[in-house]
């Protein structure tokens, strides 16, 4: 039984020092320089923290946020301008009369639309009039049409036509100007006495 476990250990040790024999000769001698890099690493502090950057290096930056599109910032701001929608939508109405609040819709309204449709070329995404018979054909792109009621099987699909769905045709909205911060759909007024 001893010789047996004797055997075994003397098999071990032989077994490890060839592999070690034949990882030194395929890595050309490496294993003794990890021996030297890891004495070195223990004796001298400096080696190991520059080693340590090397073999962990901090994680990078995250990238710079991206400034989103302006473009729809801008028509916010063409409507602001040219109807005061903006001022309209944020302040609160609840203290006004109907007529009050009916009056000014109107005003609001008229000059709204007139921006929106210089600013905006705009075309019906399903020709024809609301409540008319519509098919809508397979491959159909579902963000420009909605199935209401009970979707079951597959297209094409008979129904009746609630609203036509609006599509930009045209886009005609000037750039900013240089430096401007597109993102300020109206600048502060102050006046200044003495004007």
């Amino acid at each position: 039984m001893q010789f047996d476990l004797v055997s075994a250990l003397l098999g071990l040790v032989v077994g490890v020092s060839s592999v070690i024999a034949v990882m030194m000769a395929q890595s050309g001698g490496n294993v003794g320089q990890g021996l030297r890099l890891g004495r070195r690493v223990k004796t001298d502090p400096e080696f190991a923290r520059k080693l340590e950057a090397l073999l962990n290096p901090p994680p990078p930056p995250p990238p710079a946020p991206v400034k989103p599109d302006g473009t729809p910032v801008r028509l916010l701001g063409i409507l602001q301008r040219e109807a005061r929608l903006v001022d309209f939508l944020l302040e609160d109405i609840a203290p006004y009369s109907d007529d009050q609040i009916g009056s000014s819709v109107r005003d609001i309204h008229r000059k709204a639309q007139a921006a929106l449709k210089e600013s905006l070329t705009f075309e019906p995404v399903i020709t024809g009039e609301e409540g008319a018979s519509v098919t809508v054909a397979t491959g159909f792109d579902p963000a420009a049409i909605r199935l209401l009621g009970n979707v079951a099987g597959k297209p094409p699909f008979q129904g009746t036509l609630q609203h036509h769905g609006w599509r930009v045709k045209v886009v005609k909205l000037p750039a900013p100007a240089e430096g401007q911060d597109e993102f300020v759909i109206h600048p502060a007024e102050v006046e200044l006495p003495g004007a």
